[in-house]
């Protein structure tokens, strides 16, 4: 017949709570199922005192080394405990099984602490990847057109203050490019809509000031500078070049792209300021966030989808468009900021040469405009 070990003791000074005097004391720790449960035996008088894992504040444990002269152990209602011999009461934790929480484990041993945070940074990342844009679709869907206006209409003011002159197109000019706009925008119906029921009044402005270049706000409003129309008569490309462009922003219109993007960064900013619990930057989004947006890749492949659905609906060659998007490659030399391209307002400088393909075209959010062109070349329509 065997019998278990008797379970080790340690010296206390208990303080009760109901007088200033230490009490010599021994304690115990007893294995349990939900953590080691205390059992305090007072030396004066016999008085004994058990209780379960929940009910007792257990002192942080420490680093190899780094042992404090003594502890104090929370009893709740029932005082506070002092132990002299740290270590000893280390040693008595471990052989009762009591498992540290992480909290802890992260402050004492270094490979727990790196291996939450590359855990955490993980969940970052993966939510930045899929969870907000996956969200930002989501809620985009109940976003008032009103809202999408009162936005667009700070960010105009915004843009027109800061990046772009006014239009010097001549009036007859600008009549003309919107009445092929007005003929795309009477296309768009229950099959070239991404939100049912979502259908936006399709407006088309015109600004100077800026290089070749095209953007879309919320709520319908679409922004062609001059230069991209005198670029589409340089190149030859023509009007035609011009309305698939245009059927591209109409595509990032439908789709909700900005208003996603500006949901999205709020959502981003939420989700941060609970894993980091830094809650100030919250609201910081806004019109002045607005204008220095740029579209996903994604974005840009669902807006080339669109405009090359409404081209072909429309019976007008996408040809055009790609030859345009070249030319501005070309004589930038660089990916241009506009053209079917851009969210944002100001325009980059020109590069002095071609830029060469490399780990920043993997995170840039814009896709390659020549190979975006020659996606776009296979179609007839």
């Amino acid at each position: 017949m065997t019998t278990s070990s008797p379970l080790p003791s340690l010296a206390a000074s208990w303080f009760d709570g109901r007088s200033s005097r230490a009490r010599a004391s021994s304690v115990q720790l007893i294995p349990s199922t939900g953590g080691p449960r205390l059992r305090l035996l007072a030396l004066d008088d016999g008085q004994t005192l058990e209780l379960p894992h929940h009910q007792v504040g257990w002192p942080e444990r420490w680093s190899a080394g780094r042992a404090p002269p003594r502890l104090t152990v929370d009893l709740g209602e029932h005082g506070s405990l002092q132990i002299d011999s740290p270590l000893a009461w280390q040693s008595m934790l471990e052989a009762s099984g009591r498992r540290a929480p992480l909290a802890e484990r992260m402050q004492t041993q270094l490979r727990v602490l790196l291996g939450v945070l590359l855990v955490a940074g993980i969940g970052i990342w993966a939510f930045y990847r899929w969870g907000t844009p996956w969200a930002a679709t989501q809620i985009a869907r109940h976003v008032p057109l009103a809202w999408e206006h009162a936005l667009t209409e700070r960010a105009m003011k915004q843009i027109d203050e800061t990046y772009v002159k006014p239009t010097k197109l001549a009036p007859e000019r600008q009549a003309e490019l919107r009445a092929g706009f007005a003929q795309l925008a009477a296309l768009v119906g229950p099959d070239l809509q991404r939100y049912p029921g979502y259908a936006p009044p399709l407006k088309l402005e015109f600004r100077s000031g800026m290089p070749a270049n095209a953007f879309a706000l919320p709520g319908g409003t679409i922004v062609m500078t001059d230069a991209m129309v005198e670029k589409a008569r340089s190149s030859g490309t023509g009007d035609t070049a011009l309305l698939g462009v245009l059927a591209h922003e109409i595509g990032h219109v439908e789709h909700r792209h900005t208003t996603r993007m500006v949901v999205e960064q709020g959502v981003l900013n939420v989700g941060l300021g609970l894993a980091l619990g830094d809650v100030s930057s919250i609201v910081s989004f806004g019109s002045s966030l607005l204008t220095g947006l740029s579209y996903r890749r994604s974005h840009e492949t669902e807006a080339d989808c669109y405009a090359v659905a409404m081209m072909k609906k429309a019976g007008l060659p996408t040809k055009p468009m790609t030859d345009l998007l070249l030319s501005i490659e070309q004589s930038t030399g660089d990916r241009p900021a506009g053209g079917a391209n851009a969210a944002s307002a100001p325009a980059p400088a020109p590069s002095k040469k071609p830029k060469e393909p490399g780990a920043f075209d993997w995170l840039s959010t814009h896709p390659d405009t020549a190979a975006r062109a020659t996606n776009l070349c296979p179609h007839p329509h």
